[in-house]
């Protein structure tokens, strides 16, 4: 597989809704590249990146997948085969994937926690190295609640992947857009962090109300520890 740099310089996106636009706001305000991508095409991000300016371009998912050093996979989780595996072969992939039965239909291996929504990922990207991220807070106190290292009032998110190098890289991403890591486990463990548990959304403040509330690395890591799973 390709060597983890440690200093990442583009971002790719395959999907651009909520998550994906403030991480790549996030991306370019702390001086990385950014390629976006979605379903509908190039076309439909041109407002976006003209708001992003220079350092972001729109392409095609493949494209995306290309041009990242780092790519962010943010697309419902029933899309998820859709995907480009061939182009991410070797590269780390952040998964923000959550899993709406409602919205995705059922995954039996979900319901009864054979596997979890980032081992889905990782299973069809067998040459990527997949990291769960940004999957448990809402886009706008991502938005409003990154701060800079060393900051008080700095936030941390929680990251779950089998590579160690991997996670490190994502640990990297995420000092430089401003916010702390901590370390769920590996991808398995990641149902932690899913909707409904207890570092889902609550340690930042009430989705809907701005500014949210700071959650540091204790905090997510005692509502990690918090967690129950769903099914016996």
């Amino acid at each position: 597989m390709a060597e983890v740099r440690p200093a990442m310089t583009t971002i790719g996106l395959i999907g651009s809704g909520n998550i994906g636009s403030t991480v790549a706001r996030l991306a370019v305000a702390a001086g990385h590249d950014v390629v976006l991508s979605n379903s509908r095409g190039p076309q439909t991000l041109q407002d976006l990146v003209s708001e992003l300016g220079p350092q972001a371009r729109a392409a095609t998912p493949a494209e995306a997948a290309a041009a990242g050093d780092i790519v962010v996979v943010t697309v419902p989780l029933r899309a998820y085969r859709d995907v480009p595996a061939e182009p991410l072969a070797g590269k780390v992939v952040i998964d923000t994937n959550n899993y709406y039965p409602e919205r995705d239909g059922v995954f039996d291996e979900l319901e009864d926690g054979s596997s979890t929504t980032g081992e889905l990922l990782q299973q069809h990207l067998s040459e990527a190295r997949v990291v769960k991220g940004f999957n448990n807070i809402w886009s706008e106190h991502l938005r409003s609640l990154a701060r800079p290292a060393g900051s008080a009032d700095r936030s941390a998110l929680p990251i779950a992947g089998d590579d160690a190098a991997a996670k490190q890289a994502v640990t990297e991403l995420l000092d430089s857009l401003g916010f702390d890591a901590v370390d769920a486990g590996p991808l398995a463990e990641n149902w932690r962090a899913q909707r409904d548990t207890p570092v889902y959304g609550i340690p930042y403040g009430t989705i809907g109300v701005l500014p949210g509330t700071p959650a540091s690395a204790q905090v997510v890591r005692e509502a990690l520890a918090a967690a129950k799973p769903t099914t016996a």
